[in-house]
């Protein structure tokens, strides 16, 4: 009888690692590596990127108060320090509309400028605000859109005076919210048990059960309003384009990955890329149908919190420890015009 176990136990063992070996055949190598690692003054956990009008101008942010300026394109920083309190915060959210600029941050904190960050004052926020600012969208002039780690959604119209808000109710505390270009939410619970939905017009958030086992890590909007999910153990799913509640079939790009996914963003409709832990970078040039990895991104050994594309061939992956990638356009595949 002890032999029988120790001869399943081996059998078992072998399928272990012929799974794995054929999740490693299964995922070929990008052709080529158009991210471009950028040295940054910080080794602070970078969080959100935003550039004004001028797309040469923008601001980095993240944890310790850390607030990074370029006028280059991104191609250096320089540090800028305001001054606050002792206290450190960490600055979740940057935006700008022309040259009106939101940092929203925690604990309890907002910032706005007027003059494309030369000077950032403090909005004072209510003590009986539900959370603190992890989210923030400049909108138009005076207008902006301010979301809490909790899912209450307020709006100003008048530069940060007053805010109104947009939600009866708080969703919960969050791990992550996105908003969709349109005004759209999703927000996943804390625990990743659950997610919620949210679009202007509607009184409360609604909650929705994830549809497997797996704890939900990230979710968003692609272009065309479709949700896309990021759950534990390397699983990508995307909802159903004709029928919103309901997902098509999960995904897992690379099976014998033990990192966990983070972050998807498209750069085009078709061309999307996903990261991860330790360096984890992940492309698909079909819509998700089939998956390519980009194994010199996995030599900085960072985790990718946050893809963010400005336009199809302006984009940047931020990480933890002060990791910035740009991205760089393949010089054989861009057009002259586009160059």
């Amino acid at each position: 009888m002890h032999s029988i176990v120790k001869g399943w136990q081996r059998i078992f063992a072998l399928l272990i690692v012929v799974v794995m070996c054929i999740g490693c055949s299964q995922v070929p190598s990008v052709s080529y590596n158009p991210w471009k690692v950028i040295s940054v003054p910080t080794d602070s956990n970078l969080l959100d990127i935003a550039f004004t009008d001028n797309l040469e101008h923008g601001y980095l942010v993240g944890s310790n108060a850390t607030l990074l300026e370029t006028n280059d394109g991104g191609n250096t920083w320089k540090p800028i320090i305001l001054q606050l309190e002792e206290q450190k915060y960490r600055f979740d959210s940057v935006s700008f509309a022309g040259k009106e600029g939101w940092i929203a941050g925690e604990p309890g904190l907002l910032l706005h400028t007027s003059d494309e960050g030369a000077s950032w004052s403090r909005i004072p926020l209510s003590e009986k605000l539900p959370g603190s600012p992890i989210a923030v969208k400049a909108l138009a002039d005076n207008t902006a859109e301010m979301a809490t780690n909790v899912g209450a959604i307020y709006k100003t119209t008048d530069g940060g005076k007053n805010w109104k808000a947009q939600v009866e109710s708080a969703v919960g505390v969050v791990r992550n919210l996105e908003r969709s270009a349109d005004g759209k939410y999703v927000a996943v619970s804390a625990k990743g048990s659950f997610y919620s939905t949210w679009e202007p017009g509607q009184d409360a958030w609604v909650p929705h059960n994830r549809n497997s086992s797996r704890r939900v890590e990230n979710m968003g909007f692609g272009e065309n309003g479709q949700l896309w999910l990021l759950a534990r153990g390397g699983q990508v799913q995307f909802s159903d384009e004709t029928k919103p509640d309901e997902w098509q079939k999960a995904q897992y790009p690379e099976l014998s990955t033990s990192w966990g996914l983070l972050d998807l963003a498209y750069r085009t409709p078709n061309e999307i890329w996903v990261g991860g832990g330790s360096g984890n970078l992940l492309r698909s040039a079909d819509g998700g149908k089939t998956w390519e990895k980009d194994r010199e991104i996995e030599e900085i050994a960072a985790n990718l919190y946050k893809i963010v594309f400005l336009e199809p061939e302006r984009g940047f992956i931020i990480g933890d420890r002060g990791s910035l990638l740009k991205y760089i356009p393949n010089p054989e595949t861009t057009s002259p015009e586009a160059a």
